[in-house]
């Protein structure tokens, strides 16, 4: 065990790990931004308080799915306190874990919406919103730490998604950090590209959902469906019903 909760000498857990995050200011650089955008904001959230603190990961904590993606946006999970919620990337991304049966709704714009994840878990390499969605590597290196503990945590997870390249280099730098991996392999990324782990554990790939890749076609709704569909497969899932 690491962090607090080692300190304290306690057992860990996901809600350990989420107040951890909550209170982190390890990275100065990140923190000073995301209060920035809070006190600034932009005209169609003026009125809005935002949350400006690292945001957790979240989700079913018997998850077989890890969702794994690169960082809250300014606008979204670092104005709703919720990682892919109340921004474009996250409504397309909960529009198709919906039709995956992964979410018990298609939208999501703030914590308390209603919204579930049914067997995931999402997080993400870096918890606080960097400047240009670009955090340093040694600000995701500081935030390992709570993405290490929540894989020890989740039990269940036979399925890993990788929403982008630096996601994925995130993620498999920490496995191998808790010895999960060889110290030396190589994991090309791309769309669609499926890397088995052992131990029944699949890493799958995929563009991240963000404007830059949905708006161009890059990213379409069809790809993130494919992708799920063979989550799905993989951890043997009914196909959702079609009145859901």
């Amino acid at each position: 065990m690491t962090g607090a909760g080692a300190a304290r000498g306690v057992r860990d857990s996901v809600r350990g790990v989420q107040a951890d995050v909550v209170r982190c200011e390890r990275c100065p650089r990140l923190r000073d931004w995301c209060r920035t955008v809070a006190r600034i904001k932009v005209r169609r959230f003026q009125d809005e308080r935002y949350w400006a603190r690292p945001v957790p990961g979240w989700g079913d904590a018997r998850a077989r799915l890890l969702i794994v993606g690169l960082a809250p946006a300014a606008h979204g999970g670092n104005r709703t306190g919720r990682v892919f919620t109340g921004d474009r990337s996250g409504d397309f991304l909960f529009a198709a874990l919906h039709r995956a049966g992964f979410a018990t709704r298609p939208v999501s714009t703030a914590k308390g919406d209603g919204l579930q994840l049914v067997d995931c878990y999402v997080a993400a390499v870096a918890r606080c919103a960097p400047p240009g969605n670009r955090p340093l590597p040694e600000e995701i290196r500081n935030c390992r730490e709570y993405l290490a503990r929540e894989w020890a945590l989740l039990t269940e997870v036979r399925a890993v998604l990788a929403l982008g390249k630096v996601a994925m280099d995130g993620l498999l730098a920490m496995l191998r950090d808790v010895g999960r991996l060889p110290p030396r392999k190589a994991y090309a990324f791309g769309h669609s590209v499926v890397h088995d782990l052992g131990a029944g554990m699949t890493l799958y790939a995929s563009y991240h959902p963000s404007q830059q890749n949905t708006f161009t076609g890059k990213l379409k709704a069809a790809d993130l469906d494919a992708v799920l569909a063979a989550v799905s497969r993989h951890l043997r899932r009914d196909p959702p019903s079609r009145t859901s």
